[in-house]
């Protein structure tokens, strides 16, 4: 909270309270979909559902009405399931919206506050600057040099200018600010502002899917196209063999079942919903799901130097003027150093919000007694512009009096100085002196210019060179601990900042960053063609005096180069390389709602350490996914083959499982791979491993051959027992319990050896995963029930096993998975030779 200098005090508390109450708050509402009611249709379309409800109503039919109220009940659980994972995801992604909500500054009982935009009346007084996003509409009543982009109203992209004295002076929620600054009364508010009264059809807008998500929905489609094709032919066998046509409709409808695969789809959007909610907890605000999956994939980190790499709390450091030649701090300061600090501070916002020029208005405070700034009033202002750039202010008083202060970069300031060589090498040799200790400087100017036909750019102004302001930023604490943890996850950092070169390198070399050595300008990257910048991008890891277009052709090159690009931004100016980044990363807090808009990721407290827990959680999510989606085709395989080997080849017992059969494993099988493997910790050598190309796919054929060979192993198990029970002479139903109790030890088994590909179960089972232990539990006691308790046995015409039955089927499920514990035993071995 702090003063402001508009003479503006804005509402009181009560009268922001009595708005409130008759215009209500500033959200849009519009007439929702009913989540429930589209989560069931969707539900109404599932293949599973659909086939179980036909296996249902053909067992009523048939008078088997146990059967048949089983798979009813059934299709309720199965329901509830994917019900409660559909309410989690969007529950998760609800979080994120309100989490997404931008702020906005006010003018209330005097002071300027920062405030959630929902909590904007009616009435308020609305403060907007350069880079923000305008959250309702309201009517200038102070503006400087102020412009708009309403490109989402009107679809022109030009910024148009608006002030207090022009008929153009409205602002509408949903534009962003050009440039400037602007006050405005807000007259409307959440639906009734103009951008609510058309935001039905933004609301339409559907996100597009993600490369990932369209490879598991063509994979899960063509397994579907491959279930129908099967179900026709086993069908057609069983009619001809019986002639009966519900029956043999009930076992084609089994093999159906077992060949669907429909844990995928939740499987992917759960763990992309939850990855997200999780990574919000974190302080990372993930705006697209397809951040989620592109995260563990990031091969180079693009990061801008001032409040990423250090603390952002500018101290004005060290001064240095023409006149004095000398370089002093601050406390030590002659009059023509404080004339300079002066002019730089009148160079400075009049409500300042960059450290700097939080900075410079302390000096003035501090150095001197009396404060002119109330007595000034800015008539004009010239923003940041220009390479590298600078900025002027205009500002009269009463008598008119004028003051004309410029700031930026030293360079910038000495072309539009008068200034001769040698004034210009004692100038040069002082920033070489301040900058190599890591100092950020600014030079300052002044301008004796009369009339109020003002240059349509500020470098046409004749600028008199006043001095040197150097500001330090002390690196981040733990920064070079977070960039060792980049390095050793394979992950390129390079420095993109408009900075000099002198002071990065400095800052650089203190916290250990690799190639500081080496620098290119922006101006000297847009010389180069795009194949000498694609080599170039590679070789430099500091880019300085950058400006929009040269950020951008940096993304765009490594881009070239297949790197998988982060970057992050806080400016307007970032803007175009944070959307054409894969990973556009906005700082939640110094952040420009124009970089927010941008960007796809957002760290709410700017701290850049979160980046490395925002790649290994990347990193977890994809590997969770994937052993989920290896445990569902393993698992899967053998319950097919299972079914359809006995009954394509006419063995003794042709239809050994049942629908009820298949249900129940399904829903075991859900659980397990879409909770357990969803909330798996991350496996300790994530982080030392090189990023996954993001271009392969994400069923490669080395993961999905070890599968395939989990998937007949397990297979080989089952119809080994068969076999086994026939030449034992046991009956029908001591067969099927036997291959039953494999499938169910062999899915236990499989899920606690998945759970690495690398690591052996032993160290797995240290893992902290209580839901492991959960959901095997659930499962070895309701498998107890259907075996031991006789009317669950006699529904599903199992049989009692006794001890040697039960003791080789528990051993052949065990054997059927526990082999591969040796191919990791292999992997490891070959992992160590190799180094």
């Amino acid at each position: 909270m702090s003063k402001n200098n508009f003479n503006i005090n804005g509402l009181t508390s009560e009268e922001v309270e009595i708005s409130r109450i008759k215009f209500g708050k500033n959200t849009l509402k519009y007439k929702r979909d009913n989540t429930i009611l589209d989560a069931l249709k969707s539900l109404a379309k599932e293949p599973m559902i659909i086939l179980l409800l036909v296996a249902s109503l053909i067992y009523f039919i048939s008078g088997q009405t146990g059967d048949a109220v089983f798979l009813a009940s059934a299709i309720i659980i199965v329901s509830a399931l994917s019900l409660f994972q559909d309410s989690r995801s969007r529950n998760a992604l609800e979080k994120l919206k309100d989490f997404t909500q931008p702020n906005c500054k006010v003018i209330r009982d005097g002071t300027v506050q920062e405030i959630k935009s929902e909590d904007l009346v009616v009435g308020d007084s609305l403060m907007v600057e350069e880079g923000a996003s305008i959250t309702a509409d309201g009517t200038i009543i102070h503006s400087n040099d102020f412009s708009v982009n309403e490109s989402i109203l009107t679809g022109e992209s030009l910024a148009v200018f608006k002030d207090q004295d022009n008929e153009n002076r409205v602002i509408y929620k949903g534009t962003t600010v050009a440039s400037g600054l602007a006050i405005a009364t807000i007259t409307h508010i959440g639906n009734n502002t103009k951008l609510g009264k058309i935001g039905e059809s933004l609301e339409s807008i559907k996100e597009e899917k993600t490369p990932l998500e369209l490879q598991i929905n063509s994979f899960v489609k063509k397994m579907v196209i491959a279930g129908a094709v099967v179900f026709l032919i086993v069908w057609g066998i069983n009619y001809f063999h019986s002639y009966n046509l519900l029956d043999s409709l009930l076992k084609a409808l089994t093999l159906a079942m077992s060949i669907l695969p429909e844990e995928i789809p939740m499987a992917f959007t759960t763990f992309m919903a939850i990855g997200a909610w999780r990574l919000m907890k974190m302080g990372i605000v993930v705006k697209q799901m397809k951040t989620v999956e592109t995260l563990g994939s990031a091969t180079v980190i693009c990061t801008d130097k001032t409040g990423t790499l250090t603390e952002n709390k500018m101290s004005l450091a060290k001064v240095f003027t023409l006149t004095a030649q000398r370089i002093v701090t601050p406390g030590e300061a002659n009059e023509s150093e404080k004339t300079l600090l002066k002019t730089a501070m009148w160079a400075s916002e009049p409500i300042p919000f960059d450290p700097m020029e939080v900075a410079l208005h302390q000096s003035y405070t501090d150095l001197h007694e009396t404060d002119e700034r109330s007595n000034f009033k800015m008539i004009h202002e010239y923003p940041l512009s220009g390479k590298p750039p600078m900025m002027t202010h205009l500002f009269e008083n009463a008598e008119g009096h004028r003051i004309i202060a410029a700031k930026g970069a030293p360079e910038a300031i000495m072309n539009v100085s008068n200034l001769t060589i040698a004034e210009k090498e004692q100038i040069q040799t002082a920033i070489k002196s301040i900058t190599a200790d890591g100092y950020r400087v600014l030079g300052v100017a002044s301008s004796d210019f009369t009339g109020n036909n003002f240059p349509k750019t500020q470098q046409e102004f004749k600028f008199n060179f006043k001095g040197i302001v150097a500001f330090y930023d002390p690196p981040k604490e733990n920064i070079a601990q977070v960039l060792n943890h980049f390095y050793d996850a394979g992950i390129l950092v390079k420095i993109v900042t408009g900075d000099n070169a002198e002071t990065t390198a400095a800052i650089a070399k203190q916290i250990a960053f690799k190639g500081y050595e080496n620098s290119l300008t922006g101006d000297d990257l847009m010389k180069l063609s795009e194949l000498e910048l694609q080599d170039k991008v590679m070789e430099v890891n500091i880019f300085t005096r950058m400006f929009p277009e040269a950020k951008l052709r940096i993304i765009n090159a490594l881009k070239a180069k297949k790197q998988i690009v982060a970057m992050t931004g806080d400016g307007v100016n970032d803007g175009p390389a944070l959307k054409a980044a894969h990973i556009g990363i906005a700082m939640g807090k110094k952040g420009t709602e124009i970089a927010k808009q941008a960007a796809s990721l957002i760290l709410v407290d700017d701290d850049f350490s979160k980046m490395v827990d925002a790649v290994a959680m990347g990193r977890r999510i994809y590997t969770n996914l994937k052993k989920a989606i290896q445990y569902i085709i393993s698992i899967h395989i053998p319950i097919i083959l299972t079914v359809f080997i006995p009954l394509a080849l006419g063995w003794v017992y042709p239809n050994i499982l049942s629908p009820v059969h298949i249900i129940f494993l399904e829903l075991i099988m859900g659980p397990t791979c879409s909770i357990i493997f969803e909330n798996e910790p991350m496996e300790k050598n994530s982080m030392v491993q090189k990023p996954r190309p993001f271009v392969s796919s994400f069923f490669n054929w080395s993961e999905l051959t070890t599968s395939i060979m989990q998937g007949l192993a397990i297979t080989f198990g089952t119809l080994f027992i068969y076999q086994y029970s026939v030449s034992q002479h046991f009956s029908e139903d001591q067969t099927r319990t036997m291959v039953f109790t494999v499938l169910i030890v062999a899915n236990i088994f499989l899920t606690l050896v998945n759970r690495s590909f690398y690591y052996s179960i032993f160290t797995t089972l240290k893992y902290k995963n209580n839901l492991v232990i959960l959901i095997i539990g659930i499962t070895i006691l309701i498998t107890s029930l259907l075996l031991f308790v006789p009317i669950f046995a006699n529904f599903f015409q199992f049989e009692r096993l006794n001890l040697s039955q039960l003791t080789i089927s528990i051993g052949v499920g065990f054997i059927s998975v526990i082999w591969y514990e040796f191919v990791k035993i292999k992997t490891r071995i070959n992992k160590h030779a190799g180094k």
